[in-house]
């Protein structure tokens, strides 16, 4: 451990304190409570224990940082400023909160280096790094302390541990005993209405122990006990939680303390108080000689363990393997076995669910890919996530490739994204569509963090039956669709699955999900092409032999009355042109020229048991749909879409009634 000097030290977290309230100041808006009450833990945290090298910030075994109270992010961005990132020069300190620069108001994935999630939404940092900590000892499994010995490290405040994922987070990890994690709690006691007495009674610290962690509490500001804490944390084979005790504001005379300092800038004279009361006679933005170097010297420090990492992994016969293990996934090797699989399906035409196709599909990536990691909401038979071969993850023993994440939807998804953002794993996961309103914050993160994570959704429409309209999901589609880069797949068969499962994985910064049909569906792909139609998001599945008087454009299990539909056309001599839509956020990138030649001039109508809110991209608002406008109901699943319409007939009937509509305002 590194000799101190506590006064060396306390100047060091002063330095944080005046970095914090200089930039709020300056922003005019932020929170310079949380760095200020934590800045002796952070200090002492960085100073006498973390492993990183600013140079290399993908350093694969670098110690991980997660700041969960992500409201706290000057916290982050002054500590960066002082190790020494290149990055996070003082220019981008004095421009927090401001448009462009990379101190955003809360910790972004991806804008800075060193920045290991992005957190804000109270309780997904801690969760996120729960899939770090499991992610790290997973690696460590296959490759050994040689190469993977790394630690997780969260600060968490009140909030994080108020909001409902924390629970499905600590419960999680003291089961699995992930010995590498250690969260500090900031207990300051303090929320933006008031004290916490005002809404929370709970003993925070029986909660971990009773969930299986190691727990401890000190004095957040005496830091010879937060380093001996940190200590037989490490000591300890359980995940611990060392329980803060801190001051909000610490250092701002007549603010701290209170919920003034939470979440506003301290003003000017404040602000001379408690440079007074800190002995901090600097100027803004402004950091003495010896605290400089002080804090670069942490840097030099994980430069020479990376250093002797890069020597263990150059000598190490695992290191071609665990190269590869950082990479995306063979692009080639998948779309290769994919390819066949395809091929097989196309002559066979089986008719079974999407989740089963999803499953065979399953067979053929993970034979292919050697680390993609799976699991499940406690939903594995319902998901068909888990193929032949796949061992679990079980507590002490981490060398499997399945997680049973028990029932904690939210937990899982965020989960997900610690382990994708870890690096060296490729991980999936099940639940059903209609619990994808509990994953959601965590899948909108990823598509926020560009994190490729794959969300397996099965049992996705009132197809699922006589388990009613709880489970029937008519409007998760729309929502799932409104996120920002996400891919949405609703494949129609088989074939379509195995080609969004190539896409998901290959995807290099866009998370997926697939929504499966609990009913068999025939296979509607035929021909064998070795082309992945799907990439296009949406195509011709059925051409006219002339120009086209209606357009029927389906999604998932409607794919099949689309095609009863034009064969009812058909025989009224009608034209009509199916088109399979398995993605439309894929469709809304082709060129315009592709678009319109899939789409044409003539009516449409969009066929999908969910609601039309989304259809917008491919239906004008003169253009009809079939589908739901209201909740399921329990029974079987052909009577429920005779029950709501969703049949041949209502679509043909439809078309007919659009084609005259047509004419008569003068179309073809």
């Amino acid at each position: 451990m590194t000799r101190i000097d506590p006064a060396l030290e306390t100047r060091m977290a002063n330095a944080i304190r005046a970095l914090a309230m200089d930039a709020v100041e300056a922003a005019k808006s932020g929170h310079p409570g949380a760095p200020m009450g934590m800045a002796d833990v952070a200090t002492v945290l960085f100073h006498r224990f973390m492993r990183l090298d600013p140079a290399d910030h993908r350093w694969p075994d670098r110690d991980r940082f997660v700041m969960s109270a992500g409201h706290g992010s000057m916290l982050v961005y002054a500590i960066n400023h002082l190790l020494g990132y290149g990055d996070m020069d003082m220019d981008q300190l004095r421009r927090f909160r401001q448009l462009g620069s990379r101190t955003a108001g809360h910790p972004e994935y991806g804008h800075a280096q060193g920045i290991e999630t992005t957190t804000g939404p109270l309780g997904q940092g801690i969760t996120t790094a729960v899939g770090m900590a499991l992610a790290e000892r997973m690696a460590n499994a296959r490759w050994g302390d040689d190469l993977v010995d790394h630690w997780t490290y969260v600060i968490a405040g009140d909030g994080c541990l108020m909001e409902g994922i924390s629970h499905e987070a600590i419960d999680i990890a003291g089961h699995l005993r992930l010995g590498r994690l250690v969260v500090m709690w900031d207990d300051n006691g303090i929320t933006i209405d008031g004290g916490t007495e005002l809404s929370s009674s709970t003993d925070q610290k029986a909660r971990f122990a009773a969930a299986g962690w190691h727990v401890q509490a000190v004095d957040g500001h005496d830091r010879e006990a937060v380093a001996a804490a940190i200590q037989a944390a490490r000591a300890d084979d359980r995940p611990s939680l060392i329980a803060c005790k801190t001051v909000i504001g610490f250092g701002a005379p007549t603010k701290q303390g209170s919920h003034d300092v939470h979440g506003a800038p301290l003003g000017p004279e404040e602000i001379a108080a408690a440079r007074k009361a800190l002995d901090w006679p600097y100027d803004p933005f402004t950091l003495p000689e010896d605290v400089s170097a002080a804090w670069a010297a942490i840097a030099r420090r994980g430069a020479q363990a990376r250093a002797e990492w890069q020597a263990r992994l150059d000598g190490s016969d695992h290191r071609t393997a665990f190269l590869k293990a950082q990479d995306r996934p063979d692009a080639g090797a998948l779309r290769s076995a994919i390819a066949n699989h395809c091929a097989k399906i196309a002559a066979e035409r089986p008719g079974l669910a999407t989740r089963k196709a999803s499953e065979m599909a399953l067979e053929v990536v993970n034979a292919t890919l050697p680390n993609t990691i799976g699991g499940s909401a406690d939903l594995t038979g319902s998901n068909n996530t888990r193929s032949q071969g796949m061992r679990a993850v079980t507590p002490g023993d981490y060398a499997g490739n399945y997680v049973h994440y028990g029932i904690r939807e939210h937990g899982m998804a965020a989960m997900m994204n610690g382990i994708a953002l870890h690096g060296g794993f490729v991980p999936y996961g099940g639940t059903f569509l209609a619990f994808a309103d509990y994953s959601r914050p965590a899948i909108r993160l990823g598509a926020l963090m560009e994190v490729p994570v794959v969300h397996v959704m099965t049992h996705d429409s009132i197809g699922l039956g006589e388990d009613g309209p709880t489970h029937q999901p008519v409007e998760h589609l729309a929502a799932l669709r409104a996120i920002p880069n996400l891919m949405v797949f609703r494949p129609a068969d088989a074939v379509e699955t195995a080609e969004a499962w190539e896409i998901a994985l290959t995807a290099a910064t866009t998370p997926s999900v697939l929504a499966l049909s609990r009913q068999n569906l025939p296979t509607v792909r035929i021909d064998d092409d070795a082309e992945n139609r799907s990439r296009r998001g949406a195509y011709v599945l059925r051409a006219t032999p002339v120009e086209r008087d209606v357009t029927l454009i389906a999604t998932g299990s409607e794919v099949e009355i689309a095609l009863a539909a034009a064969d009812l056309l058909k025989a009224e001599r009608i034209n009509a042109a199916v088109v399979s839509a398995p993605c439309f956020e894929l469709f809304s990138q082709q060129d315009p020229a592709y678009r319109q030649g899939v789409l044409c001039d003539a009516p449409r109508i969009g066929i999908e048991a969910a609601i039309r809110q989304g259809w917008d991209q491919v239906l004008r608002p003169e253009d009809g749909f079939v589908g739901m406008t209201g909740f399921g109901a329990s029974a079987p699943a052909p009577d429920l879409y005779r029950h709501f319409g969703i049949t041949a007939e209502n679509v043909a009937g439809l078309a007919k009634t659009l084609i005259a509509q047509s004419l008569k305002n003068g179309g073809k």
